[in-house]
């Protein structure tokens, strides 16, 4: 029997898809420091300001969700699958608590 499949090996598992958005949200927030220096290029730039938001907000989500699937690659590797996507959810919940407790002390 032939198989059809145009992806084969990790990547055309759906559960490593998963588990790297799970650590793109994850990871959005501690990675949009290192935007800051994109974004005040951009103010000085002659780019239409309809524009740098959306060369702003694309190379956020295209950062976040890069480094979201070398995470999930990476500790599904380690750990198995299950594993890191289980832990995604828990850098959630963790980045969801700092960012909570950061806005108490501003």
């Amino acid at each position: 029997m032939q198989s059809y499949e145009v992806i084969s090996g990790p990547l055309a598992d759906a559960a490593v898809w998963r588990g790297a958005l799970i650590w793109a949200v994850a990871l959005y927030v501690p990675l949009s420091a290192p935007l800051s220096r994109l974004e005040t290029s951009l103010e000085t730039s002659t780019i239409p300001e309809d524009w740098r938001q959306g060369i702003l907000i694309l190379s956020s989500l295209l950062l976040a969700l890069a480094v979201g699937l070398a995470t999930q690659l990476g500790c599904s590797w380690a750990l198995g699958p299950g594993w890191a996507s289980s832990l995604g959810v828990v850098a959630v919940g963790w980045s969801l608590l700092l960012v909570f407790s950061n806005r108490g002390s501003d």
